[in-house]
């Protein structure tokens, strides 16, 4: 018994002396090593195939730490690969990005706390960011009086986690042409990635309208984010290649790319990026002709002169679909005759809900539903000659236009304070545009816009900035206006001193 004793202090004693040989970086690996094998074994030997994520976790922790522009970028490498995760209870969680988002914002909130005093006010002072902070406060105040306050609390935390990493951190990672940079690749690259793979997959199946859905998993929830996510990024690609001299790998990588980005547009088969694609090809336009007042001020005449006219002496009435002729369409150019006779199944599903949602905004129309709660409520207010076969709405989906979305949950109140972000930032970025010295800071604020627009356009009939794919682009757009708007008055005080 003693001799083994003496034989394991001898072992023990070698491996602490063979420990304390190593230097600091060896150590590290090792017992990173050892951290990864152990959590593996564990995820098989349990079922627990979560622990196999906690070395990677760690990393991202360490990084965060060390230097928060890389976790940024990887999160920015992650939007377009992303993949949706399915919970109990009708929840969903988007892998990795939402929980990098999580991080990110807690990160941001310690940064604050650390470094407060000595922040940089400036862009937290901004009107663009000051309408950012109503439109979240009138959120929590909506959420407080909500018909279901827990659904609501729900939706505002999503919302501070995607608007604190994007908008608020954004708005320090997106300073400079290098930042716009590193920002463009991270995204591009796995982007262009994506669209290989789905167009790879969409031949095998003939490139049918039919197959769309199938061939766009993991990566996408349906072909609208698919199609949104490359439109609005498309203004930064036409832009940022001309940045690099002609005949460089960067510039033929990037200008190669701009058929494969309409074709992938093309074949996603989704009306509104096509409308999207037409009107950003306007708005480049009427921003640089200095129209976007008027321009605005025509979208809401229209919008409220159409309005009336549908509900007066209840006009609304006589587009209601045809029950058994309005059905799902599996061929794309049946679907855009159907469309224009009003029996395509999805646009009058829409009348169906909007119909609803102008009913939920007469019982309450000052603070609303609730955040997060059309679904909940929506079919006691819905007119049963608008009904198609879809309409039990299994997958729970919303009412598919983000404006009236904001007006039915979130009260009058809530879509004029949206309406404000939105329309101010529009008419500062122009004004942004016009004043900027450099050409080079003339072409971000014009991608920064167009995206923003595109975005607007294709909100009108679908629910898309609480979504991983569309979101980020909103909010970091406004954080570069942001950024472009203090740089140009930082000149302007340095000009008039």
């Amino acid at each position: 018994m003693k001799a083994r004793d003496e034989h394991s202090n001898a072992l023990s004693g070698g491996w602490r002396q063979w420990w304390q040989q190593q230097d600091q970086t060896q150590r590290f690996f090792m017992a990173y090593g050892a951290l990864i094998a152990g959590s593996v074994f564990a995820a098989i030997a349990g079922s627990w195939y979560f622990l196999a994520a906690v070395p990677a976790l760690l990393v991202v922790v360490f990084l965060t730490v060390v230097d928060i522009r890389a976790v940024f970028t990887l999160l920015l490498i992650c939007i377009p690969l992303s993949t949706e995760l399915q919970l109990p209870n009708g929840l969903g969680l988007d892998l990795p990005t939402e929980p990098l988002m999580i991080g990110l914002m807690l990160a941001g909130f310690l940064l604050l706390i650390r470094k407060g005093p000595k922040l940089d006010k400036g862009p937290l002072l901004h009107p663009i960011s000051l309408l950012l902070l109503l439109h979240i406060g009138w959120i929590a105040i909506s959420a407080f009086l909500s018909h279901q306050p827990v659904v609501s609390f729900k939706f505002l935390a999503g919302k501070i986690w995607y608007i604190a990493p994007f908008f608020f951190l954004g708005s320090r990672m997106l300073k400079t042409e290098q930042d716009i940079k590193r920002f463009f690749w991270a995204v591009f690259l796995p982007l262009l990635l994506t669209i290989f793979i789905v167009t790879a997959r969409h031949a095998t199946q003939g490139f049918t309208f039919a197959e769309i859905h199938w061939v766009l998993t993991p990566f996408y929830r349906n072909h609208v984010a698919y199609a949104a996510i490359i439109v609005l990024f498309t203004p930064f690609v036409w832009f940022v290649r001309q940045w690099y001299p002609k005949g460089s790998l960067e510039r033929w990588t990037i200008t190669l790319s701009l058929p494969v980005l309409l074709i992938a547009i093309q074949l996603s088969y989704t009306r509104a990026a096509y409308v999207a694609v037409v009107v950003a090809i306007g708005a480049y336009y009427v921003l640089k002709w200095r129209l976007t007042k008027w321009a605005l001020a025509l979208a809401v005449a229209g919008s409220i002169a159409g309005l009336a006219y549908m509900v007066m002496d209840n006009r609304y009435l006589d587009y209601a679909p045809n029950y058994e002729t309005t059905v799902t369409h599996k061929d794309f150019n049946n679907l855009l005759q159907a469309t224009y006779e009003l029996e395509d199944i999805s646009t009058m599903e829409r009348l169906y809900r909007w119909v609803a949602g102008f009913n939920m905004t007469a019982a309450e129309p000052i603070f609303g539903f609730g955040p997060g709660n059309f679904y909940f409520f929506y079919k006691s207010y819905t007119v049963t000659s608008f009904t198609t076969y879809v309409s039990d709405n299994p997958e729970q989906s919303g009412i598919h236009n983000y404006y009236l979305m904001t007006l039915v949950e979130q009260g009058i109140v809530g879509l004029l304070i949206y309406l404000a972000l939105v329309f101010y930032a529009l008419i500062r970025g122009e004004a942004i545009y016009a004043n900027a010295h450099s050409k080079r800071d003339k072409q971000i604020a014009m991608m920064a816009i167009l995206s923003i627009i595109i975005i607007s356009v294709m909100q009108l009939i679908n629910d898309l900035v609480e979504t991983d794919k569309v979101g980020p682009f909103f909010f970091m757009s406004l954080a570069i206006l942001v950024n472009l708007d203090l740089k140009y008055r930082r000149g302007l005080k340095q000009k008039q001193a």
